[in-house]
């Protein structure tokens, strides 16, 4: 991933945020919505884009954009930076390839130790019980 060309496709537009703010939240544009078309970058490979497109299925829409919105602060400057920072994250995580879990077995001491104590145990609760008579 080439992450200043990527940076260099986002789209920025404004718009009202809700909240705090008074009668100055009416006349500004403090919220920010960030766009990516995902199909058309440039700094993805092919392989990335299948790979972002599977992990975030469910935040893309149907013409593959990826919208994030952040209106947290009142400042449309520092807004525009928290959703940059969310993008860059979010893009991550989902190129993100786990390293495959080899399949092992327990040893034999811990087998061991493990049913030795189930056998404590056993014998703790079978020793609260009644005598029978």
């Amino acid at each position: 991933m080439n992450i200043s060309v990527v940076l260099n496709e986002l789209k920025f537009k404004g718009i009202r945020s809700y909240g705090a703010g008074g009668q100055h939240v009416n006349k500004v544009s403090s919220k920010v919505e960030l766009s990516f078309n995902i199909n058309d970058s440039k700094g993805l490979t092919d392989e990335e884009k299948l790979r972002i497109t599977n992990k975030l299925k469910s935040r893309i829409t149907k013409s593959d954009e990826l919208i994030l919105q952040c209106g947290d602060t009142r400042s449309q400057h520092r807004n525009k930076e928290l959703v940059i920072s969310r993008f860059l994250e979010i893009i991550k995580a989902s190129l993100y390839i786990p390293k495959p879990r080899k399949a092992s077995r327990p040893s034999k001491s811990s087998v061991r130790k493990r049913l030795e104590s189930k056998k404590r145990q056993a014998f703790k609760k079978s020793n609260r019980k009644k005598p029978l008579l």
